[in-house]
């Protein structure tokens, strides 16, 4: 199995994908993804970064050098946006606010909470954190000194760190161990936390001037409550973030501010599906494209696809079943565990409340779900 774009290693190269706009590739060690996509959007103040990386020296050292790349350098930076509030898109965000007093523009709902005790979900969904190892396995990787997790073993270790019980019974999925203590390491040498203070909070229809440009603010929860999106009429660029991807689908996690996430992410796909003369899709992973409205529809009926899957499901076991046993027939046993239950939640909640199945409650405090 050929990986897929947002799996592919991240490229040193610097190029231009519209206009006063690059795009840099950084690397990031995360399952299921090879790089994230920061873009430098120039004017004659500098520049405006969006999304920076993961956070430590070795995002920041990429940064740099591909900043040089474009004759910048940290201090040119005046702005950093912040797609959502995930790691690799806010790691080296308050580094720059350091160095060069930027502002930091990220939804007023933004929140980090791993280190409090909340882990952050997986950025990925677990059909795709699974196809990544299998193309690892295709292609005879050779894992260097610091090797990324498989899927199992990015399961195995969110088991043994994760604390906390789920809505359904079950442990929160989180961040492969390894990632988490690199946080925690980073937190507690740093002078001062990873974790940007927003400066410049935004929310829908807001508009950022950038490259002498209006970009318009469009809400898009789903992946996260904060996710949101930056459409630029003028030049039909859209940077989407991990809201819509080339390739790959975002983690929709049944732990969430919203009572019914997948519902607040299809809405959120009709929205950016219904703007006009979008010609350059930049997404957080994965190269450019241009189809949103068909990339939109594309999403969505992967996740109607499941939601049919589940139905039957529900109907071969005759019966009230649990999330996890949901979870075990609607996926493979290397994704069993936190992840793939956090994904069934979601979609069997989007079921029971458009009013397609029942809840119930087993004698340990289980949730058990009946399709109709």
């Amino acid at each position: 199995m050929a990986r897929r774009q947002e799996q592919e290693p991240a490229r040193s190269g610097v190029t231009e994908v519209a206009p006063s706009v690059l795009r840099m590739q950084l690397p990031i060690r995360m399952p299921g993804l090879g790089h994230v996509n920061c873009y430098a959007i120039l004017d004659d103040r500098g520049a405006a970064v969006v999304d920076p990386g993961l956070p430590g020296p070795g995002t920041w050292r990429a940064l740099q050098e591909r900043l040089k790349q474009a004759g910048l350098e940290p201090r040119h930076v005046h702005t950093v946006i912040i797609t959502h509030s995930h790691p690799d898109h806010f790691g080296c965000a308050a580094r720059f606010a350091r160095e060069s007093g930027a502002r930091v523009v990220a939804h007023r709902s933004f929140r980090f909470g791993p280190l409090g005790g909340t882990p952050q979900p997986p950025e990925v969904s677990v059909d795709d954190v699974a196809a990544q190892a299998d193309a690892e396995r295709d292609e005879d990787a050779v894992a260097d000194a610091a090797p990324e997790p498989s899927a199992s073993q990015a399961e195995t270790a969110m088991r043994n760190w994760t604390r906390g019980g789920t809505p359904w019974g079950g442990r929160r999925p989180g961040p492969p161990l390894r990632t988490w203590l690199r946080w925690r390491i980073l937190r507690l040498l740093g002078s001062a936390s990873f974790v940007p203070v927003i400066t410049h909070p935004v929310e829908h229809g807001d508009v950022l001037t950038l490259a002498g440009r209006e970009w318009f603010v469009v809400h898009t929860p789903g992946h996260t409550a904060d996710h949101f999106c930056l459409h630029d009429p003028a030049d039909g660029i859209f940077l989407a973030g991990d809201h819509v991807l080339p390739t790959i689908t975002p983690h929709i996690s049944g732990i969430s501010s919203s009572p019914d996430p997948l519902s607040s992410f299809f809405y959120s796909l009709d929205r950016v599906a219904e703007i006009h003369g979008v010609e350059q899709v930049l997404p957080a992973h994965g190269h450019p494209f241009d189809d949103l409205a068909a990339r939109t529809e594309a999403i969505k009926r992967h996740h109607h696809e499941r939601l049919e899957k589940v139905k039957e499901i529900s109907r071969a076991f005759g019966r009230p079943a649990s999330v996890e046993e949901f979870s075990r027939r609607l996926f493979a046993p290397r994704s069993w565990g936190s992840m793939a239950e956090s994904e069934t939640y979601a979609h069997l909640e989007h079921l029971r409340i458009a009013g397609e199945a029942e809840r119930s409650e087993n004698a340990r405090g289980s949730l058990l779900y009946l399709t109709r």
